[in-house]
């Protein structure tokens, strides 16, 4: 399996605005944003998705909603409200196939879906 951009963040392979890191996660604006405050949270030991590393490492995906948090705090977003996604597979936007959480707040969100037209 080849290196994801992820990994190669991760490697210091490729450069990123790192905002925090820990031994299991690092943390780092995305290049593109969707709101005022857009963090990808990425636990350093790759999976998939999310089902899958709930399923292989739950500590690990405990670890990387706590990193969420503490971004949040640092950013000044935890206060207001901030949402954490994760895209689980192509239909719902996944396009790094290694498990990542989307921190987004500095503004009002609105509601996360809306029913189909």
């Amino acid at each position: 399996m080849s290196d994801t951009l992820f990994e190669r963040i991760i490697n210091r392979e490729v450069p990123a605005d790192i905002v925090h890191e820990t031994e299991t996660t690092i943390a780092f604006r995305d290049i593109n944003p969707r709101a005022t405050t857009h963090v990808l949270v990425v636990p350093k030991t790759r999976y998939r998705n999310v089902a899958e590393l709930a399923a292989a490492d739950p500590g690990l995906l405990a670890d990387v909603v706590n990193t969420a948090a503490k971004v949040a705090e640092l950013e000044g977003v935890a206060e207001a409200g901030y949402r954490l996604t994760f895209n689980t597979g192509e239909d719902a936007g996944q396009t790094v196939f290694h498990v990542h959480g989307h921190l987004l707040g500095g503004s009002s969100l609105g509601p996360e879906a809306r029913p189909p037209k």
